[in-house]
């Protein structure tokens, strides 16, 4: 079993850093991150920017207080590139400069990521507990880093946070099937818990609308978590390159359930895209994707009754997802693509549907 997954669920085993305390040198960015939603206001932002002397990342991660900072490092960067490519109100950009370029590159490589803001530093990374002493859960967290002055988008992160840790027990029940033998009492035990816990994600996900407008979502914050298309990584590769961005999708609580109930999908452009996002996921939640996918097929072993509510669970929440991006995408634009550069509607639904087809009737 890696990390406490079964405690935490995917957030870090530890809270995230607030700010620099063993690495001086970076506290600056600290300073820099506060201050980014005012500066992204400022037409004067990209040149700015280009002006920043930015030390690369050399602590090694020796512990987990060094990934910790290593990680906020990350997230302080990837914020600040995707304010200068994606900066609202000014004409498209297509070249990130070596002075942001070079530092962001080196600390993603050495997290074992493609270069962008992604899931991870948008949302499990990006939070802290206004009392130490209380839950990992909406009313007692806030966030270290946004884009925007809109508690909007607070609200949007944070509510994935809280969905984040409540996936702790699904990751508990996943781990008593790699720990204990497959009988069907245990199997129909676990699926129990798994629904359970799937029913208090789907409660925290209809949360959504309480504090976020779908204007202010489309038009001030989502622009910049889009992906990026073509994009010059100056002094550090002389081709252009396309990232996918930030997107739910890069979550790894949902891959992990299709890995344990092999759920069927149809290959396609679809499956292609979802096998990269695991790239985007960080490096061990990866590995116990594929350590989850080792456990043999619990269906044969199951209640159907209870596999059969396991799916429909897991159809619902894509589902809500899938009408939210509705009201605050789709109603909105035209266009087809989600931030992480998929046609969204078209692969959300196929999914829901592809879910529900594997229930037996």
């Amino acid at each position: 079993m890696l990390d406490n997954f079964y405690q935490r669920g995917f957030l870090p085993s530890q809270d995230p850093a607030k700010q620099f305390e063993r690495h001086n040198n970076y506290t600056f960015l600290d300073d820099l991150g506060r201050n980014l939603p005012s500066w992204l206001l400022q037409k004067e932002f990209r040149q700015f920017a280009r002006q920043l002397s930015i030390p690369t990342w050399q602590a090694p991660l020796t512990d987990e207080l060094d990934l910790a900072e290593c990680r906020l490092y990350y997230l302080r960067l990837g914020f600040l590139i995707s304010g200068y490519i994606n900066q609202i109100g000014q004409p498209s950009c297509k070249t990130l400069p070596a002075n942001l370029s070079i530092p962001f590159c080196q600390v993603c490589d050495l997290l074992a990521r493609p270069p962008i803001l992604s899931y991870d530093g948008y949302a499990l990374y990006n939070w802290l507990r206004l009392d130490q002493a209380g839950p990992i859960a909406l009313g007692n967290i806030e966030t270290l880093q946004n884009f925007v002055h809109l508690y909007d988008e607070h609200w949007f992160i944070l509510v994935h946070v809280e969905i984040e840790a409540k996936a702790a027990d699904i990751l508990a029940a996943i781990n008593d099937l790699m720990t204990n033998p497959l009988t069907p009492g245990w199997v129909d035990r676990s699926l129990h818990n798994i629904a359970d816990s799937l029913q208090s994600l789907i409660s925290c996900l209809k949360r959504i609308p309480e504090f976020m407008s779908a204007e202010l979502y489309f038009d001030h914050f989502r622009p910049y978590i889009r992906f990026f298309e073509q994009v010059h990584y100056e002094g550090v590769n002389n081709k252009t390159i396309s990232f996918r961005g930030e997107t739910g999708a890069q979550s790894s609580i949902i891959p992990t359930l299709e890995a344990l109930l092999k759920i069927p999908h149809q290959q396609s452009e679809l499956t292609q895209h979802l096998t990269v996002m695991r790239q985007y996921m960080p490096v061990r939640h990866r590995q116990f994707i594929e350590d989850t996918a080792q456990i043999s097929h619990l269906k044969s072993l199951a209640d159907t009754k209870i596999f059969n509510q396991v799916l429909e669970y897991i159809a619902q929440f894509r589902e809500i997802h899938y009408n939210w991006a509705i009201q605050y995408i789709a109603d909105h634009t035209d266009d087809d693509k989600g931030t992480g550069g998929t046609p969204f509607m078209r692969w959300l639904k196929q999914l829901i549907d592809e879910t529900r087809a594997y229930q037996d009737k």
